[in-house]
């Protein structure tokens, strides 16, 4: 199924393709972590042309919702050990994605950035955009960055709500790329959830088209979204872009 996924992701425009690694880790997974977090690694590396890249999932090791159950520079060794073996594993980039606890999200950077591989992070104001504002987040975009991130992204934050998020960490300036991967936010917005939805894959699009023309880089899709999204923002862009 997951190598189905993918291929399927492959096929309709993506080009970086995310290990299902976020749930992985020692706390989550017990004792066969390592042996899953390779496992989902391998499955992804043979699922996708050579050419693309595969990231390596990096998530918090609590509720990525709830900042308030973060252990903070506690979870150093956690991160460690799963950035280590994500490195070992081959993956082409590391990706710490769903942070919006500030001391957490840079020791996991620290962690990814220490393997010495290309580190992007992803950064979400949770499904309500309320965890962080603009302003929070563009100011740990700036830090991580500091820290040798080489790209930095918003997801996980609804479609409709991004831009703004977008458009501050851009105004920072800060000299990598900027992205966002949103996720479909409440059902109401038939932006995503379900199967088949031409409308929601259109609406996604037109949002994505926003974040390009904000400065963002890097698109793609997060929870609620699917294949169909990609290839809808692969259309629109190409509009755009001659792509």
């Amino acid at each position: 199924m997951i190598t189905n996924i993918h291929r399927d992701y492959a096929q309709n425009g993506a080009s970086v393709h995310t290990a299902n690694t976020f749930r992985t880790n020692r706390r989550a997974s017990g004792h066969r972590w390592r042996e899953r977090t390779l496992a989902a690694v391998t499955l992804t590396q043979n699922a996708v042309p050579k050419h693309h890249r595969v990231a390596g999932s990096i998530a918090p090791v609590e509720d990525c919702y709830r900042p308030d159950l973060s252990p903070g520079s506690r979870s150093e060794d956690e991160h460690h050990e799963m950035a280590e073996t994500l490195t070992q594993a081959g993956c082409d980039l590391l990706l710490c994605e769903t942070f919006c606890h500030p001391t957490e999200t840079i020791t996991a950077v620290k962690a990814a950035v220490a393997c010495g591989i290309e580190t992007w992070v992803a950064l979400t104001a949770g499904p309500q955009a309320n965890l962080l504002t603009p302003f929070d987040m563009a100011t740990l975009a700036t830090q991580v960055v500091d820290l040798g991130a080489a790209a930095v992204l918003v997801n996980c934050t609804p479609a409709m709500d991004t831009q703004r998020f977008v458009e501050m960490i851009v105004k920072t300036e800060v000299p990598v790329p900027v992205g966002a991967y949103a996720n479909a936010g409440s059902p109401n917005d038939n932006v995503g959830w379900r199967k088949d939805n031409d409308l929601g894959f259109q609406t996604y699009a037109k949002c994505a088209e926003s974040w390009f023309r904000a400065g963002a880089s890097i698109i793609g899709g997060c929870c609620g979204t699917s294949p169909g999204h990609l290839a809808a923002i692969h259309r629109q862009l190409g509009k755009q872009t001659n792509a």
